[in-house]
């Protein structure tokens, strides 16, 4: 397949998308340069022709039914998971001191579909083509359920889905948020914004990839409906129980530890080696930029179940949970506020 070929493949018509976008809700988040589309019920960021990548992988992507994709609302432990599932799935690839984690960012070795493969930020090797990716292909995308390709739907392809209580993904939102403003808008003392007005945001749904918890209730009710296709895991569940959920993790993708594995401390070096604490401390991890506006660094903060206690007030806290109560009436659905430890 030539260039062009593949260029032709996953055309969609620059017209069309400036057609769309005109008649789409759109607002600006908080004073800032960053522009919300509301596409299909959900606020996308109008950053980098992410709208555009977003219609393309839509519209061309076909999946595999060896495909693994994870799917994740923003700040809610996707760069764990990324480097958990890479690990799991070439654990039979590399020698452990050989493993590409401790030379790449997670970010680059499990492609984001709307940004890293259909987008036009990637700055580091793009893979030439999907269709020249080895099974099984592992990717990330941030799109809600009801936005997937239908292929990825239909297929026997697998989705592992991270979520994280809402007080703590405020708080990770919101540094993560003062980070890109202070490097898309020049300004090192962008911090006019407060924890409360993002949360007031926050909690309206107008957040990249919100409503939050829409997102996260249409992947729940999938993995209801469809164990064997969605695994839906909890960011205060992996940290309690991390030797479990890596364990569950290995099952559902097809690819369980045996029990030599198992007695050889296989687990326990997987987890060692995607742990934050290990993670943030790899040089590659401390300079540099995924996708030209975030930098490395900013994907390994805390980490921690319970940092929202630093932040929020009481009357904000009542907020959120009253919002949460409503949201997840009659799902079944719940989270974990706090750390067991």
């Amino acid at each position: 397949m030539t260039e062009n070929q593949r260029e032709e493949e996953i055309h969609v018509d620059e017209e069309e998308v400036q057609h769309l976008m005109q008649s789409l809700p759109k607002i600006t988040l908080l004073n800032s340069k960053l522009e919300l589309v509301n596409y299909q019920g959900f606020w996308h960021p109008h950053i980098l022709n992410y709208f555009k990548s977003t219609l393309m992988f839509q519209r061309h992507f076909h999946a595999r039914n060896t495909d693994i994709i994870i799917a994740s609302f923003p700040k809610t432990g996707t760069t764990w998971l990324k480097s958990l599932l890479f690990a799991v799935v070439n654990r039979f690839r590399y020698p452990k001191n050989q493993n590409p984690l401790l030379k790449h960012h997670p970010h680059e070795l499990v492609f984001r579909l709307e940004v890293d493969v259909y987008g036009d930020a990637f700055e580091y090797p793009r893979p030439h083509h999907l269709n020249e990716l080895p099974s099984p292909r592992l990717l990330h995308t941030h799109l809600p359920y009801t936005s997937l390709p239908e292929s990825i739907k239909t297929s026997a392809c697998r989705i592992l889905y991270i979520s994280r209580n809402p007080l703590d993904t405020i708080v990770s939102s919101y540094y993560f948020f003062l980070e890109y403003m202070k490097n898309i808008q020049g300004d090192q003392d962008f911090n006019h914004v407060t924890i409360e007005e993002f949360c007031e945001d926050f909690c309206a749904g107008r957040t990249a990839h919100g409503p939050f918890f829409e997102h996260v209730v249409g992947y729940w009710k999938q993995s209801l409906e469809r164990p064997d296709k969605v695994l839906f895991l909890k960011y205060e569940d992996l940290k309690d129980d991390t030797r479990f959920y890596v364990k569950k993790l290995a099952e559902f993708v097809g690819m369980p530890f045996s029990s030599k594995e198992e007695s050889e401390g296989v687990v326990e070096e997987i987890i060692e080696l995607c742990s934050i604490k290990n993670l943030k401390e790899l040089e590659v991890n401390k300079s540099g930029v995924i996708n030209k506006f975030f930098e490395k660094k900013s994907y390994f903060r805390k980490g921690e179940v319970g940092d929202w206690t630093h932040h929020f007030t009481p009357s904000m806290v009542e907020r959120i949970n009253n919002l949460m109560q409503d949201k997840l009436e009659g799902t079944a659905l719940s989270f974990k506020m706090l750390s067991s430890q």
